[in-house]
């Protein structure tokens, strides 16, 4: 028997996470537990608002690249791709969890969205996930994962989720696909569903503490799930451990999406 400690498993790994508004994002659970598991990080923030709030998280997580990334921005998601080429010269996980749709669109229903607003919101929320796997792939030289974040409303009706629905079952079919194109590059894409989690970006649904109440109350494990418990799941499918595992939407809610 020894002491010694095992290296982490993602030692040196090259990750990337866009979407970290703040300590209450998802996206920043994935980079603590990639961080936690060895893994050299590539912060982004949406704007220089935001920057406030992420960047003293990338210092914690010793992020050696942290930059810029507004996805309706020509360029910026260019520059960020040439700065991890050009230091690291590879990639090994990308973390895709953004998403926006205007407030109007978001709490007036289906039927009232604009055209306009149906379509930001599916190429800030889905479109841009397809725009970064096609610059994430050629550097995952000896393959990789990339994971984006979906919700429950995808699959089944969630009052009050309206135009987001039909935009995360896009997200969901598209990373479906980017699987199937990428599979045989050695790349696994996987859609991450939560339960609901207390962030910015559901902030803005209505009723939403209704809903957290409803899924804590249906959950079999008889409780929410909370930012970390997404980063690991995130984490450990980027392991060896997970290395047959493509293309499923993985539920990390509890339990409630079994229930009827």
């Amino acid at each position: 028997m020894t002491d010694k400690v095992p290296s982490p498993i993602l030692k040196n790994a090259k990750a990337l996470i866009c979407g970290i508004a703040n300590e209450h994002s998802i996206a920043y659970g994935c980079a603590k537990a990639f961080h936690e598991l060895g893994a050299d990080l590539a912060i982004t923030y949406a704007s220089e608002t935001a920057k406030g709030y992420v960047e003293p998280l990338a210092r914690e997580l010793e992020a050696p690249i942290f930059m810029p990334l507004d996805v309706s921005k020509p360029g910026d998601l260019e520059a960020v791709f040439a700065r991890i080429e050009k230091e690291w010269g590879r990639l090994d996980v990308l973390v895709h969890s953004v998403a926006w749709a205007a407030k109007n669109d978001l709490q007036g229903g289906l039927l009232n969205c604009s055209a306009e607003g149906f379509a930001k919101a599916m190429d800030i929320s889905c479109h841009s996930f397809i725009r970064m796997a096609r610059m994430a792939a050629p550097l995952m030289k000896d393959g990789g994962t990339m994971f984006t974040m979906s919700y429950y409303g995808a699959n089944k009706v969630v009052s009050n989720y309206n135009v987001m629905g039909p935009i995360k079952a896009a997200l969901e079919a598209s990373a479906r696909y980017l699987a199937f194109e990428l599979g045989p590059k050695g790349i696994r894409v996987h859609p991450i569903s939560p339960g609901p989690l207390k962030t910015r970006a559901a902030s803005g649904l209505k009723d939403f503490d209704l809903l957290l109440t409803e899924a804590a109350q249906r959950a079999p494990l008889g409780e929410l799930v909370d930012i970390m418990d997404v980063g690991f799941t995130c984490a450990f499918l980027a392991t060896p451990y997970a290395r047959r595992l493509s293309g499923e939407t993985i539920y990390v809610d509890g339990g409630v999406h079994i229930m009827a």
